[in-house]
C-alpha cells in the first residue's frame, strides 16, 4: 500500500466515522453543539487537505467536549491525524502503529501490499 493509497484508505475511514457520528446526531435539535461537531466532521472529509487541517482540532473537541463519544474515533485515525492526536493514544498503540507504519513503507518500497486490517491485528489484538 503506497502513501497515496493510505491516504485513500484513512479518508474512507474518517468519512465512515463521521457519517456514522452525524446518523447517531440525526435527533438533536438543531443547533446541538453535538450534532454541529458531527457535521463539521463530516465536511472535513470531503478532502484530504479539509481533514489535515481540520481534523486534529475536531478530534479534539469530541475528546475533551464529548468524551463519551471519543471511543467512536477509529484509533488508526489518531495515528493518520498525528500530532495533538498521538496524545490519546497509549505508549503501546503509538509503538504499534508506528512497527504498522514502517511495515507498510517496506512493502510498498518492494511494491508490495501489506494487509492492514491483518496487521493491527497482529500487533493491537485488541481492536
Amino acid at each position: 500500500m503506497n502513501d497515496e493509497q493510505y491516504l485513500q484508505h484513512s479518508l474512507e475511514a474518517w468519512r465512515q466515522f463521521a457519517d456514522t457520528f452525524v446518523k447517531r446526531c440525526a435527533s438533536l435539535p438543531e443547533g446541538d453543539p453535538l450534532a454541529e461537531l458531527a457535521a463539521a466532521c463530516q465536511r472535513a472529509g470531503a478532502t484530504s487537505d479539509a481533514l489535515y487541517q481540520a481534523g486534529p482540532e475536531l478530534v479534539a473537541r469530541l475528546f475533551t467536549g464529548f468524551p463519551e463519544f471519543a471511543p467512536t474515533v477509529p484509533r488508526e485515525l489518531l495515528w493518520f491525524l498525528g500530532g495533538e492526536c498521538l496524545h490519546y493514544l497509549t505508549d503501546e498503540e503509538i509503538a504499534a502503529y508506528q512497527e504498522i507504519d514502517e511495515a507498510r513503507t517496506a512493502a510498498a518500497s518492494r511494491g508490495e501490499v501489506i494487509d492492514l486490517a491483518a496487521a493491527r491485528a497482529k500487533l493491537l489484538p485488541s481492536h
